[in-house]
């Protein structure tokens, strides 16, 4: 007798945006007090404009993206400005996750510490080093 197999679906915006919380709430004290304003947004893709403005192609080649200046470059003189945003690009995501394999909540905390990096201007070894005490935790 054969078994059913349950059809599965692919993990939602709300299922990236807790892995991508979860991440977040993992990292050192001294990084998520200055991470209170910045806007999480998960979408399906980036839009065109964002696409071109990076001079990319194909949207699935775009995982994620920060949008803002970094906290070393903000001054207290700017007003009227959004706020930082981090934008997590659900299907690029998903592609790569099988693609390559990768575990979905190492591969969102991935892309998402790399976006914080960018909030905070580090440089990729930072990021990586970021990464390595958040998968520590």
């Amino acid at each position: 007798m054969a078994i059913p197999v349950q059809p599965r679906t692919a993990p939602d915006a709300d299922a990236i945006r807790a892995i991508a919380l979860k991440t977040l709430n993992a990292l050192p004290a001294e990084f998520r007090a200055h991470l209170g304003d910045v806007v999480l947004i998960v979408e399906e893709f980036a839009d065109d404009e964002t696409l071109a403005t990076l001079g990319i192609e194909h949207p699935l080649d775009l995982s994620g993206l920060y949008h803002g200046r970094p906290v070393g470059d903000k001054s207290s003189m700017e007003s009227g400005a959004l706020p930082d945003r981090i934008h997590l690009y659900r299907r690029a995501i998903l592609e790569e996750w099988i693609e390559t394999g990768i575990g979905l909540d190492e591969l969102v905390a991935h892309v998402m510490i790399h976006e914080v990096g960018h909030h905070f201007g580090l440089s990729d070894a930072d990021m990586h080093a970021l990464e390595d005490m958040v998968g520590d935790a």
